[in-house]
């Protein structure tokens, strides 16, 4: 005999389907699971080991954004929440902090388990790769306020650093020498514009290539945001560093500015680096001023680094042992606490 339908589920919520779904999910959530753990997933608060009273706790939250409308033009979701954990995972490293626990918060209009399970798997790998436990989070079902079929993914991270360790910027000099390493597309940013300019401008599709390349509007838009942690923490523990910039909304234009003093500049030589050709076409497709698409996108330089230039071959030499690809892209110069650039 037929289950009957519960009034809430007519009105939009299946509180059964929610369940099942969230003990599919409890076996890939507790692959993340870390020393400092102390409850279950599904307990009313996660509980966390203190790092201890010589350490600060960092916090940071964002959101995918519109990066969810791709994935849903795709039908693919695996990858989202690899993308939050790194972006935020990113956020905290340019203090010096490592990520201990994420807590997460997903909403719909209904719940899909399988867009709802291949969002949770993206989130514990990256959790794995990142060192952090997935510790808890809260999923909503709203119709009415999302729209059907859709959902939002926002998180919070919260990470670790020695008192002693902090990085705050306040220690760049004019003389520094400014390290670029390179991001693998628009990773969570921009995608307002991109879209609005490849789908609508343009009319392209996903399965389209991006002129120039062998790789389709799909694979460059869901291009998983990348994280820096490893090689930077690999650098931090041979080089002093100055300063570090995560460059997520508002480009190198504003994200820089962030953590320098006021009375110096960081300057680009946009020559050192190539552009990836999404970035190109977007601004060309688009006729987007050249100066706003370094505000809107990272255009190719994800996690920006300030070294001493004495450290510069040792910090380069370090970087690439990491596989991480680095450039020496600028340096610094007496200035107002700005980001300029050259050719």
């Amino acid at each position: 005999m037929a289950k009957k339908k519960s009034a809430y589920a007519k009105a939009g919520v299946d509180i059964d389907i929610m369940m099942d779904s969230l003990k599919r999910i409890k076996r890939n959530v507790k692959s993340t699971t870390t020393p400092g753990v102390v409850s279950e997933i599904g307990s009313f608060g996660g509980l966390f080991k203190s790092p201890g009273k010589d350490f600060l706790l960092v916090a940071s939250a964002d959101g995918v954004g519109t990066k969810l409308k791709v994935a849903h033009m795709a039908g693919k979701h695996n990858t989202i929440g690899q993308c939050l954990i790194n972006h935020c995972t990113n956020d905290i490293l340019v203090q010096g902090a490592t990520p201990l626990f994420f807590l997460d918060y997903l909403g719909a209009a209904a719940l899909e388990p399988k867009v709802f399970e291949d969002a949770v798997a993206g989130l514990c790998k990256a959790c794995r790769e990142n060192g952090c436990a997935l510790l808890g989070g809260e999923t909503a079902e709203m119709p009415g306020l999302y729209p059907k079929g859709e959902y939002d993914l926002v998180g919070t991270i919260i990470g670790q650093v020695e008192k002693k360790k902090v990085i705050t910027g306040q220690s760049i000099r004019k003389g520094d020498v400014l390290i670029g390493l390179p991001s693998t597309g628009l990773h969570t940013n921009g995608y307002s514009l991109a879209r609005k300019v490849i789908f609508e401008t343009a009319g392209k599709k996903l399965s389209d290539l991006v002129p120039g390349t062998k790789t389709t509007f799909e694979k460059a838009l869901l291009a998983v945001h990348k994280s820096y942690l490893h090689p930077v923490v690999a650098l931090m523990k041979k080089v002093r560093v100055h300063g570090m910039a995560h460059i997520t909304g508002g480009g190198l234009v504003d994200n820089v500015p962030r953590i320098l003093p006021k009375d110096v500049d960081a300057v680009f030589d946009r020559s050192t680096w190539k552009t990836p050709a999404i970035f190109e076409f977007i601004e060309q497709a688009g006729n987007v001023d050249h100066e706003e698409m370094y505000r809107v996108f990272n255009m190719g330089i994800g996690y920006v680094i300030f070294v001493r230039a004495k450290d510069a071959d040792a910090t380069m030499a370090l970087l690439k042992k990491q596989k991480a690809r680095p450039k020496i892209i600028g340096r610094v110069e007496k200035g107002e606490g700005r980001s300029r650039f050259i050719n």
